[in-house]
């Protein structure tokens, strides 16, 4: 009975891998749109210490071809070590108008969201980009976002993002796994449910729309709070986007340790904020499923080299295709083994409820807010 058992979920994860190669595919036929009209934007810049490569990350916005926007940064303390670059940055391009704030202690677990919220205080324009330090983008960004917006229904858009690490064997495992597994998920439902969720490193909002579901108060207390905004913007009866403009989200050099770390907590949100299809996700593993099948039926081993197959199609149709990702195509042969280790890190994700980020450990609560553990 076990047997049969594997090999039905093996044959649902093979199902997955069909339907992920049809969202890649799906996601490229749509053309870009011409930008007719340039309506001035806004970029918000939650900024906490030193990314790598943080100049060259920040360098990416301010030379934007682009008519007319602002950039707003945001630290803690004048102490913060992002303020000088951020300050040499103003200063070599002093034609592109930006400020500088710094937001004291949030009152609140959420310290990016108040971050966010105190910059939108101060933006000038009704287009938000609100982008992460460790993001680094094309010229033609802006450009892109705005052209998207012309459709007066879109109140907001989320950028698909490949992952590029820094030099760690870990965060390029992670790297591997964003760009052919968790990008893949994301188109998918983009296919079969619409888009009802944003990606956390940019997003982009008309304010009327931020406005209507409360503003950051209605997300400063969740972990999650890219998901939250995103589904309660669809819910508030606007329309989400995925961009068709793709961006680069620089993921740094961790350790093993402080890696698997980063992935616990991210696998706990999730499955507090979406618990089924946190579950749902076992169909995401095809390679760590077939091996299980593997070793209930030794011989039934040509369905794992069909799983293969499938796996590296479905790879190719998301790095390749979707987010033409050079890191896959030179280290194609590490996805069998990032597969394997997030199936263990999803399997630990179902244990624990607590997380540890930026120092500090918080507990998360059952429908996705999180709190300081004391």
């Amino acid at each position: 009975m076990l047997p049969v058992f594997f090999l039905v979920l093996v044959v649902a994860s093979l199902v997955y891998c069909v339907l992920t190669v049809i969202a890649a595919l799906r996601y490229r036929s749509v053309l870009p749109m011409p930008l007719r009209m340039a309506p001035p934007v806004s970029v918000l810049k939650p900024l906490a210490g030193m990314d790598d490569g943080l100049e060259d990350n920040l360098r990416t916005f301010f030379e934007q071809r682009y008519e007319r926007f602002e950039l707003l940064f945001a630290v803690r303390t004048p102490q913060d070590p992002a303020v000088p670059v951020v300050e040499r940055l103003r200063s070599a391009y002093p034609a592109v108008p930006s400020q500088l704030l710094f937001t004291g202690e949030p009152p609140y677990p959420n310290a990016k969201v108040f971050s966010l919220d105190r910059m939108l205080a101060a933006a000038q324009y009704d287009l938000i980009v609100m982008a992460d330090s460790d993001v680094r983008v094309t010229p033609d960004m802006l450009t892109t976002l705005a052209a998207e917006f012309q459709d007066k229904r879109i109140g907001l858009i989320t950028c698909p993002y490949r992952a590029v690490p820094g030099h760690s064997v870990w965060t390029t495992l992670e790297a591997v796994g964003i760009n052919t597994d968790f990008m893949s998920g994301v188109l998918v439902a983009r296919l079969l449910d619409g888009m009802k969720f944003a990606l956390g490193p940019t997003i982009a909002a008309r304010r009327a729309a931020l406005q209507r579901i409360g503003g950051f108060d209605a997300v400063k207390d969740f972990l999650a709070e890219d998901y939250v905004m995103g589904k309660l913007v669809a819910g508030g009866g606007y329309g989400v986007i995925l961009s068709s403009c793709v961006i680069e989200h620089r993921i740094g050099s961790q350790k093993l340790a402080a890696n698997v770390k980063h992935r616990l907590r991210w696998n706990r949100s999730t499955r507090r904020s979406r618990p089924f299809g946190y579950a749902g996700q076992l169909f995401t593993h095809p390679i760590p499923l077939a091996l299980l099948l593997l070793a209930v039926k030794p011989s039934w081993w040509p369905l794992l080299a069909v799983t293969a197959l499938f796996r590296a199609a479905a790879g190719w149709a998301t790095a390749g295709r979707a987010l033409r990702d050079p890191l896959t195509r030179r280290l194609w042969w590490l996805v069998p083994l990032q597969d394997i280790a997030s199936f263990l890190v999803w399997i630990g994700g179902f244990f624990g409820n607590t997380i540890l980020w930026r120092g500090r450990r918080y507990y998360v609560l059952p429908d996705g807010r999180f709190e300081p553990v004391p």
